[in-house]
């Protein structure tokens, strides 16, 4: 599993607990009510770029009711606007009224490698809140290499199969060049079957093809809500357009001045934080699989059994077992909310007593695997984009053996294993692109920083970091579990948010909620 920056919540959470991926107003920085657009904005620097900013979507019905969905042209590559060209998904759904129409709301909700368009028709074109809804269109673009806009791909269902178990917590030599071989493989899958656009799905080009939409919107700013990945790509665009900012939500904040090094280790830590919360309350129930005793006790039994499934995999009534990965995984995924602890419960239990079919279902869910055996295209791009943004972690399998030893100190429980799936990035076919690097966004409106206290996947250092990094950044702090803080039952959050998306005035700098 490739955990770094895979910054999303499941659909199970989702679905659940309403979470906003991304995510509180006519301020000076806001669009404000209009009815009629202004004229499209483009580059001066890149006149050729003109035609895709005056470009005229063709809205159609896309069989979700109550959702239209359009087709957005952009350059594959902007460095050379004349050559070829991608296609990129978008859908919106209207302003419901009452009040006047503010202008166009896009959403990300993170990943990289989520479905935005997804995300919109199953969530948040329908569970914003009612005021956010009636003043705004609400609009999602897949970005590129993502769902359904020129999708990366890399491994059939099966190949996929066998990746997912390969054991990341290496014995020996063996094991390594094993995992070293998965890694191989995967970027061999993507060339193979994504070679012309792996080079041009950076974040930096996403958030050029969300100036090019904000535009064709009729938009003279953008507003935007972003969760997890999805405020990187939102600070991105403020540091490219910083006078097109209007009212950005950046919720589950990135920091885009750590390597990526830092944010695998930071975000192990981010894991460990959240297992002992769950461990915390486990422990008291008399029913809890890792016992009742201490927290500490309960992460030795946590990696006792993942010890233990390495050694002997547990049956799950079908094909593939449940072996230490894929444990892991089931495992990490129901930290991302609070509300997956009573099945992460139940799952454990089942595992311990010889039946892995509820990690292994947890685990699925993480990786978006349908019950037909197929993936969604979620791990791949968030590989692509991952490999693009950033120099990989390591130079090779010796440099992880010598990583190892703090990542385990970052989290007892998952640092190994974190560790070596950083890996992945050393065997990348694109060239990176990118570069860590602090974002000022001089000049921008106010944006809004949001960090949950014990986040898993975003640990809250980072939302403080980003807050300080922006010259116009807020941050607003939630006191809780969980990734992401916007529709997650804290009043004190959504009212700020809402405030901001509806009347462009940000909650006061350190506002604090629970």
């Amino acid at each position: 599993m490739d955990s770094r920056r895979l910054l999303r919540t499941t659909a199970t959470a989702l679905a659940a607990a309403g979470l906003i991926l991304s995510g509180c107003s006519g301020g000076s920085g806001a669009a404000a009510p209009r009815t009629a657009a202004p004229a499209p904005s483009f580059a001066p620097e890149a006149p050729k770029l003109k035609k895709y900013y005056e470009q005229k979507l063709k809205w159609r019905d896309c069989g979700v009711e109550g959702f239209q969905c359009a087709t957005l042209r952009a350059p594959l590559d902007y460095a050379k606007p004349d050559g070829e060209e991608v296609e990129l998904a978008v859908s919106r759904a209207r302003a419901t009224g009452p009040g006047k129409r503010i202008g166009s709301l896009l959403v990300n909700p993170g990943g990289p490698g989520g479905s935005a368009v997804g995300y919109l028709q199953g969530y948040a074109g329908i569970g914003y809140p009612a005021p956010v809804r009636a003043r705004y269109d609400m609009v999602a673009v897949d970005p590129r290499g993502v769902a359904r806009s020129a999708p990366v791909e890399c491994l059939t269902g099966p190949q996929m199969d066998t990746y997912t178990q390969v054991d990341q917590t290496p014995d020996d030599t063996a094991e390594v060049n094993a995992l070293s071989a998965a890694f191989k493989d995967f970027a061999a899958g993507c060339e193979k079957r994504s070679g012309k656009v792996l080079p041009h799905v950076s974040t930096v080009e996403a958030a050029r093809d969300m100036d090019v939409l904000r535009a064709v919107l009729g938009d003279g700013k953008l507003t935007y809500v972003g969760a997890s990945y999805g405020t990187f790509l939102g600070a991105t665009y403020a540091e490219l357009f910083p006078d097109r900012v209007g009212r950005l939500v950046l919720d589950g904040a990135m920091d885009p001045s750590l390597s990526a090094l830092d944010l695998n280790r930071d975000q192990t830590g981010g894991f460990e934080t959240a297992f002992r919360a769950f461990a915390a309350d486990c422990v008291r129930k008399p029913d809890c699989p890792l016992g009742t005793g201490s927290v500490a006790a309960a992460g030795e039994a946590m990696k006792k059994f993942f010890r233990d499934v390495d050694a002997k995999p547990v049956p799950t009534g079908e094909g593939r077992e449940l072996g230490e990965s894929l444990a892991t995984t089931g495992v990490i995924a129901a930290m991302y909310d609070e509300g997956a602890w009573p099945q992460l419960r139940e799952a454990l239990a089942q595992a311990r007593g010889g039946e892995g079919s509820g990690l292994l279902a947890l685990a699925d869910s993480y990786y978006e695997r349908e019950t037909d055996g197929t993936y969604a295209n979620l791990m791949f791009a968030n590989a692509a984009v991952n490999c693009l943004d950033l120099p990989p972690a390591y130079r090779d399998a010796a440099a992880v053996e010598k990583a190892v030893p703090s990542f385990e100190k970052a989290s007892p429980v998952f640092g190994a294993g974190l560790a070596w799936a950083a890996l992945n990035c050393t065997y990348w076919p694109a060239p990176p692109t990118g570069r860590p690097h602090r974002i000022t966004a001089e000049g921008a409106a106010p944006i809004l920083v949001v960090g949950t206290t014990r986040d898993p996947a975003t640990p809250y250092h980072w939302a403080q970091s980003l807050a300080d990094q922006l010259s116009s950044g807020t941050l607003l702090t939630y006191e809780g579990d969980g990734h992401t803080a916007y529709g997650r039952g804290s009043d004190c959050i959504d009212t700020a948010i809402n405030t901001y998306l509806l009347e462009g005035t940000p909650p006061a700098d350190g506002k604090r909620c629970s």
